[in-house]
């Protein structure tokens, strides 16, 4: 779908990227998946050798200056490999957008340059036992004394908290200030940060994902990311590549596939069952909303290049594919399960891999819910605060204005009688 759109140095690099994902040992997908690992150096390593890690990042901390259009083509094929990975290079992008844009020139020489590099991993701390989609409700505080802050508090859910070299963490500094109340934090693992539980997951599995405990950990403040009680300017940002990337739907492309070569051998009353309109169909609604995703996340990458719209709007488009990418992944993954059949729910092929994998992406980063109360919020904003542009298809009606004065109610009005 994107082959339009793609210049023939991008075609060039996704080759590379493709190389890359072929190189990745098969026995690691599956050791991973029977937790037999507990987190992928040699994987993440391998990415760094090969330059494929930040990719959007400058080049003097070791990255390629590419765009958002260039990173939803890698994360598609990274996609392949499964949830897991796709995951774990998305963190780089992630935990390296809050240090490009909001670290001094040191943070970006000790932490930004050797995360490129894959010789050191970075956790993301946001979510609390007691948050979920509530992070600005986050209760780890942060106490200023001397030099340093000292940090009490749990983050759970945290990719590399088996693995990270440091975590990006967010603290309350400012008590009752609502969204100016948090600030972040560059924590490395051997300041004292304890893993208390790595949890055992339906899917997704050997990322090291867990729970983190902060006993009066000290920080030195020159560890504070960007200002004090800013913490949402980073946060906010953040989410740009951590809802985005979720638009590289490479991973259902290539379950769709199986899906669909499995259709076209599969026999039963005399045919292929590729001619049978329950599955047929099946398949043309799938590739259908995953060219359609494709696009749109390519159009929402450009938009965020070219720098184009309002901060709420760009928000407002990135919430939507991280909405429409997640649901059809699944739903693309449900019906290959359909279509395999029995076979489907075995392991003989990775399409149940695959489904319980597909299943976490509508939870994390937030929700699909909490994206729908940001795409309505940001669309009221926008509409209500222009005129109608352009026809005003609202006055396209055979009313008169005082008919339409006494039809067009809103509210309620109690109806008097005469005394």
């Amino acid at each position: 779908m994107l082959e339009v759109f793609l210049t023939e140095e991008q075609k060039r690099f996704r080759r590379e990227v493709q190389d890359f994902v072929k190189s990745v040992p098969r026995q690691l997908i599956l050791d991973m998946d029977a937790d037999k690992v507990k987190f992928p150096y040699e994987f993440v390593r391998e990415a760094g050798r090969r330059n494929l890690l930040g990719i959007r990042f400058p080049k003097k901390y070791g990255g390629r200056e590419l765009k958002w259009v260039d990173e939803i083509l890698y994360i598609g094929e990274i996609n392949k490999l499964g949830v897991p990975f796709a995951c774990l290079c998305s963190v780089t992008s992630i935990v390296g957008e809050g240090l490009n844009l909001f670290g001094t020139e040191a943070q970006k020489e000790k932490y930004l340059k050797p995360l490129i590099a894959g010789t050191q991993w970075a956790g993301e701390a946001l979510t609390e036992p007691r948050g979920g989609s509530d992070f600005f409700g986050a209760t780890t505080v942060a106490r200023k004394k001397g030099g340093y802050y000292y940090l009490t508090g749990q983050k759970r859910f945290t990719v590399g908290a088996e693995g990270a070299d440091f975590f990006l963490v967010y603290a309350v500094t400012n008590p009752g200030g609502g969204r100016d109340a948090l600030s972040a934090f560059i924590v490395e693992r051997d300041m004292g940060v304890e893993v208390r539980h790595v949890y055992g997951l339906m899917g997704c599995r050997g990322t090291g994902t867990g729970r983190l405990v902060f006993r009066d950990v000290p920080v030195p403040e020159e560890n504070l990311l960007g200002k004090e009680n800013e913490g949402s300017k980073i946060f906010y940002k953040m989410m740009v590549p951590e809802r985005l990337l979720s638009g590289g739907v490479g991973g259902s492309r290539a379950i769709l596939e199986i899906a669909a070569r499995y259709a076209n051998k599969r026999k039963a009353f005399g045919q292929t069952i590729r001619n049978f309109e329950g599955v047929n169909f099946k398949i043309a609604d799938c590739i259908t909303k995953l060219d359609a995703v494709s696009a749109f996340a390519y159009a929402v990458a450009k938009t965020i290049d070219d720098g184009v719209g309002t901060p709420g709007y760009q928000r407002r488009l990135v919430s939507e594919v991280k909405k429409l990418a997640t649901q059809t992944y699944w739903e693309v993954v449900n019906d290959a399960m359909q279509i395999l059949g029995g076979i489907g729910y075995t392991n003989v092929y990775p399409v149940e891999r695959a489904l319980r994998e597909a299943r976490l992406a509508m939870i994390w980063t937030g929700t699909n819910e909490i994206m729908n109360l940001i795409i309505q919020h940001e669309y009221y904003k926008e509409i209500l605060a222009k005129e109608v542009e352009g026809r005003d298809v609202e006055a396209d009606v055979a009313l008169t204005q005082e008919q339409l004065a006494e039809e067009r109610i809103y509210e309620a009005e109690p109806i008097t009688t005469a005394p």
